[in-house]
């Protein structure tokens, strides 16, 4: 399974979200610290998730990154999250 793969899949399950984005910007890093060959190392997350509601930006961040702190273990460098309320 594809590392953006296995992030949309978790925060599927994890945070049931009503929209969602992985993009791998990986190459948008080449010769950038944590960037190798075959990317998944850069990833940007859009997600909407009713997981949020009442949440400021940070407490939303951490939320992802705790979802998805594995992640880092399987090879992720650098993770950019817009995370949203349905609403906003």
């Amino acid at each position: 399974m594809t590392l953006a793969r296995w992030i949309t899949q978790t925060l599927q399950e994890r945070l049931q979200p009503t929209e969602l984005t992985v993009t791998d910007e990986s190459e948008q890093h080449h010769g950038h610290s944590g960037w190798r060959e075959g990317g998944e190392t850069h990833f940007h997350v859009y997600i909407v998730s009713e997981a949020f509601s009442g949440k400021s930006r940070v407490a939303r961040h951490r939320l992802v990154n705790e979802v998805l702190k594995e992640t880092f273990d399987k090879g992720l460098h650098a993770l950019a999250i817009q995370a949203k309320a349905p609403g906003e």
